[in-house]
């Protein structure tokens, strides 16, 4: 079992990248790494002629969706652009197979200059990834760009609600969509240790 973040900007530093990686810092602070190996997918460094001419048999793509198939879970980030999610992530998600999401959990995650794009999520992205079969599409978080700015060392940085907001996020996954329990602060009791009184 694993999770895969797939980053579909088309730039190596974005809010998009931002918000995967607090996706990543969120998974490894509640799961053990070697129950929840995370990997990583940027779709940017795929061979940009590779991807347009749709050549399955070019290594990094032949890679690529062989990532995609041996994960549980994909977590989602891309910039909207245009009312729809990056050109990049398109060409990427054309090239998988029709029921390459097939039994899996997807996170999507989005970023956009103004609110007024927020529904790209479910309008543009939800039903690209309803038809490659995804089992479980959780509901998305979207930033703009004021909730991810940048800060003096010039790093993107989310604020307090996205951060809220990538939290319950991040628990839903591993919940709904990995059936994973999330500890509640209580140690585990053996079974040899249960009391009952009837």
């Amino acid at each position: 079992m694993s999770v895969l973040l797939i980053g579909g900007s088309p730039t190596e530093h974005s809010r998009s990248a931002a918000l995967l990686d607090g996706v990543e810092q969120r998974l490894h602070q509640l799961v053990d790494a070697r129950r929840l190996p995370v990997d990583r997918l940027r779709v940017r460094d795929l061979s940009p002629q590779a991807l347009l001419l749709a050549d399955w048999g070019h290594a990094s793509v032949a890679r690529a969706i062989e990532q995609v198939a041996q994960a549980r879970a994909l977590v989602i980030a891309t910039p909207v652009y245009k009312a729809a999610y990056s050109g990049v992530l398109k060409v990427f998600l054309d090239l998988l197979p029709q029921t390459a999401l097939k039994g899996k959990a997807v996170l999507p995650l989005a970023t956009g200059g103004s609110p007024h794009h927020m529904l790209a999520l479910d309008y543009a992205l939800r039903p690209v990834l309803q038809s490659l079969g995804a089992r479980h599409i959780l509901p998305g978080v979207y930033a703009t760009d004021v909730q991810i700015p940048k800060d003096v060392e010039g790093q993107y940085r989310l604020v307090t609600d996205i951060g809220q907001r990538l939290d319950d996020a991040v628990n839903l996954l591993l919940q709904e969509g990995l059936r994973m329990p999330i500890a509640a602060g209580f140690a585990p009791v053996p079974f040899a240790q249960v009391r009952c009184s009837v």
